[in-house]
């Protein structure tokens, strides 16, 4: 029988706990931010030791937790309770919740009840999707000192609004759109901007045009300031097609199919190690 070791245990001096200001520092250097998702006590330990900057209680356990077609059903109490069990597992790395759906859009006053409650589990940085009016909720939050990251291209919560899972910003005026939108992000005050599903260029130019956001990419080149994958994905355990933007960090490349692969401690370590040297993702393999 084994036994779990306390999360109380002093964390170890391999690196410093992972701040806000330490992740701009680390952008500002040129180091590339790995982020991956999580959704329990025992992957955040395992994360957090492989050396994950940032762990995102994604909505996505709708998906890969509930078994759900959608995170639309994900509800405030169900990332509040997956956010605490999350924060008691991890050391180190920096813990960022999403705001689900139906629990921001009224109001920035919900937003920040809402926000309050992830906090209060646990979550040093919220993530809301979308631009517009977002801009208004997002300076709502940063001026009453809460961290924000926004979300724009792909924003699967609006899967059925933007008609499917596909990749946004192909045309001028949609990559026009997107560009304002960040911009106003940026100017409200949002620390972070995960881009989903964008075309490399796009990505590349917004991240260079607002060096004030730490832009994450998942499914949009490798120019950006870091990259995300939900962590099911990365460790093959998604059934049906792979996206394309997604590695099987389990696989080692060019071994064959049936050979033996990586731990999961390993597989995340390749992953965080992969992002950091520029070799995740491959543009030619993942891009758009």
């Amino acid at each position: 029988m084994s036994v779990h070791p306390s999360t109380s245990e002093a964390p170890p001096a391999a690196r410093p706990a992972v701040t806000l200001p330490r992740l701009r520092e680390a952008a500002a250097r040129g180091e590339k931010l790995a982020m991956l998702t999580c959704y329990d006590a025992t992957f955040a330990r395992v994360l957090d030791d492989a050396g994950a900057d940032v762990l995102l209680v994604g909505d996505s356990l709708g998906n890969v937790i509930q078994g759900q077609s959608s995170t639309l059903p994900v509800t405030l109490e169900h990332m509040a309770y997956h956010t605490e069990a999350v924060a008691r597992g991890k050391r180190l790395a920096f813990l960022v919740a999403d705001l689900p759906f139906g629990s921001y859009e009224s109001s920035p006053q919900q937003a920040l009840a809402s926000a309050g409650a992830l906090m209060r589990a646990g979550a040093q940085m919220v993530k809301l999707e979308g631009g517009g009016y977002t801009a208004e909720t997002v300076r709502f939050l940063v001026e009453r000192g809460v961290p924000v990251c926004a979300h724009l291209g792909l924003t699967p919560q609006r899967v059925h609004a933007i008609g499917g899972y596909r990749v946004q910003g192909r045309d001028e005026a949609a990559a026009s759109q997107l560009l304002a939108d960040a911009t106003a992000l940026a100017e409200a005050g949002a620390s972070m901007l995960v881009l989903e599903l964008v075309p490399s260029a796009l990505a590349r130019r917004i991240t260079g045009q607002l060096p004030q956001l730490m832009t994450i990419g998942i499914g949009a080149g490798a120019g950006t300031t870091g990259q995300v994958l939900v962590l099911h994905d990365m460790l093959g355990l998604t059934p049906g097609k792979r996206p394309r933007f997604v590695r099987d960090f389990t696989r080692v490349p060019g071994s064959a199919a049936d050979a033996p692969g990586l731990s999961v401690a390993q597989a995340v370590a390749a992953y965080v190690a992969a992002v950091k040297d520029g070799s995740f993702p491959d543009e030619a393999v993942h891009g758009y």
